[in-house]
C-alpha cells in the first residue's frame, strides 16, 4: 500500500520530545500501525492481538521491560490494562528520559482514562482519524489551519482573505465526501473493492469488537442502531424516538451512543451552553465520523446518489466539521473545544470552536452560493458573543467577504 504523510506526525514527534510515551488512539483501519512504524521504523513492534507477542510480555513484564526499555511500539494496547501500571514503574526508574514508548489503541471506552490516570504527566495522547482530504491526495495541511496557532483578530482575517485558491483537484471534494478516508479503500481506488472492504469493516466492528468489549449486548439491535445513526448524522438526536423506532429503551441508546462515540464511529457534539442566550438547545448532536461508512451504511455508493440524497447537506456537514475537528487536531492549538449552537426559536450555528485562540462560529452550506439572509443567526453569534469574525464553508470556488465580519471560505481550502 502507497504510504501518504499524515498532518499528526509531526506533532507526535514533539510530543514523543516531551514525554517517555505517547499513546495514539483511533478507529480500528486509520492507519495508526503505518504511521507509528513509520515514524519509528528502528523500534521494536510488538502487537497485542498477536498471542506470541501478548503471551511474551503479559507472562512476565517486568522481563519485558527489562529487556526492551525503550524503543518499543506496542499494537492495541487496550488488550493488556495492566500494561499502563506495568509502565509507570518502567518510566519512574528513569523518569526523565523521554521518547521510549508508542502505544496504539482501538474500540476501547476506558483507554484513554485509564492511561491518563495511571501516567498523568507522563503520557501525551493523541486521536488519529481516518484521512483527511489532504492526506489522500498527497498534500500538505492547509495553510488555512495557521489562524488557530494565535489568537484570532483582524490579522487572522486578512490572512484568510489572502490565501490562494488550491491547484485542480482530481478527485475533488465531493468524491472525497463520497468515499471517506479510511485508507486500504481509499488508496485501492476500486469502487468494488471499497463496497466489499466497508462490508466486511463493519461486521467485524460490530462481530469482533463489540461483542469482545460488551459481550451481553445485543448485537443484532447495535448493528441496526448505528445504521439508522447514518440517517441522523448531523442532527440532534432524539433518544426517546430512535428507541422506539428501534424498540429499545431511552437508557440503552444512551449507552449505544456512548459506546458508539467512545468507539470512534460517532462523534457526540456538545451544545455551546456558555452562551449568552439564555433561550439555547442544550441537547448534544452529533455525526458519523467518516462519511464513507456513512455512505455505505446508507447505501449510497455514487455521486450522483450522493448529491441527489434529500440528507446531502446534513452529510456534507459532517463531513466539514471532522475535516476541520481533524484540521485543528493537527496544529499546535491547546485546550480546544467544539461545540454546536442552537436557540429554540431555531436560530443555529453548525460548529463553534473555542479554545487560547477564542472564539470562532462557521456555518456549513452544501451550495456553492450564500445569501446575506443565509447567515443572520452567524451574524447574531457573532455580536451576541464578541467572536472577531465567523466563517461560511460551501461549496463555492473563491473566498469571498459575505460581509464586515463573514467570510466565505470553499471547502477546498480545509
Amino acid at each position: 500500500m502507497t504510504i501518504l504523510k499524515r498532518n499528526l506526525a509531526a506533532k507526535i514527534e514533539q510530543l514523543l520530545s516531551f514525554f517517555p510515551v505517547v499513546l495514539i488512539l483511533g478507529v480500528r483501519q486509520c492507519g495508526k500501525t503505518t504511521l507509528v512504524r513509520e515514524i519509528r521504523r528502528e523500534w521494536q513492534y510488538f502487537d497485542l492481538e498477536r498471542a506470541r507477542d501478548f503471551d511474551f510480555i503479559t507472562a512476565d513484564p517486568e522481563f519485558f521491560f527489562r529487556e526492551y526499555p525503550a524503543g518499543v511500539i506496542i499494537d492495541e494496547a487496550q488488550e493488556f490494562p495492566g500494561l499502563f501500571k506495568e509502565l509507570r514503574g518502567v518510566i519512574d526508574r528513569d523518569r526523565q528520559r523521554k521518547n521510549r514508548f508508542i502505544l496504539t489503541g482501538s474500540s476501547s471506552p476506558d483507554l484513554a482514562r485509564l492511561a491518563s490516570d495511571t501516567l498523568a504527566g507522563r503520557i501525551g495522547i493523541v486521536e488519529l482519524g481516518t484521512f483527511k482530504m489532504n492526506e489522500t491526495l498527497g498534500e500538505p495541511l492547509s495553510p488555512f489551519y495557521r489562524i488557530f496557532e494565535t489568537e484570532l483578530g483582524p490579522e487572522s482575517l486578512a490572512f484568510l482573505k489572502s490565501l490562494a485558491p488550491p491547484s485542480a483537484r482530481e478527485p475533488d471534494p465531493l468524491d472525497l465526501m463520497l468515499h471517506g478516508g479510511y485508507p486500504e479503500p481509499v488508496l485501492s481506488g476500486d469502487d468494488g473493492f471499497h463496497e466489499q472492504w466497508m462490508e466486511n469493516y463493519f461486521q467485524t466492528y460490530v462481530n469482533r469488537d463489540i461483542r469482545k468489549l460488551f459481550p451481553r449486548l445485543d448485537a443484532v439491535r447495535y448493528r441496526r442502531f448505528v445504521a439508522t445513526l447514518a440517517e441522523l448524522s448531523g442532527t440532534i438526536v432524539n433518544k426517546a424516538q430512535l428507541g422506539r423506532s428501534l424498540d429499545i429503551n431511552e437508557v440503552t441508546v444512551r449507552d449505544y451512543l456512548e459506546i458508539a462515540d467512545k468507539t470512534f464511529i460517532w462523534r457526540v457534539i456538545p451544545s455551546y451552553e456558555r452562551s449568552r442566550v439564555k433561550s439555547i438547545t442544550k441537547m448534544p448532536k452529533g455525526i458519523m465520523r467518516d462519511t464513507g461508512l456513512l455512505h455505505y451504511l446508507a447505501g449510497i455508493d455514487t455521486r450522483e446518489k450522493m448529491i441527489r440524497s434529500p440528507r446531502v447537506g446534513q452529510n456534507f456537514e459532517s463531513f466539514v466539521i471532522e475535516e476541520i475537528i481533524k484540521g485543528v487536531q493537527a496544529t499546535g492549538a491547546t485546550r480546544w473545544e467544539y461545540f454546536y449552537f442552537r436557540t429554540k426559536h431555531g436560530a443555529e450555528v453548525d460548529l463553534v470552536l473555542e479554545g487560547r485562540f477564542g472564539l470562532l462560529p462557521i456555518e456549513i452550506k452544501f451550495a456553492t452560493h450564500t445569501s446575506p439572509r443565509q447567515v443572520a443567526a452567524l451574524r447574531r453569534f457573532i455580536a451576541e458573543h464578541d467572536a472577531p469574525f465567523g466563517l461560511v464553508v460551501n461549496n463555492s470556488d473563491e473566498i469571498r467577504p459575505l460581509d464586515g465580519q463573514i467570510v466565505q471560505i470553499p471547502v477546498a481550502f480545509i
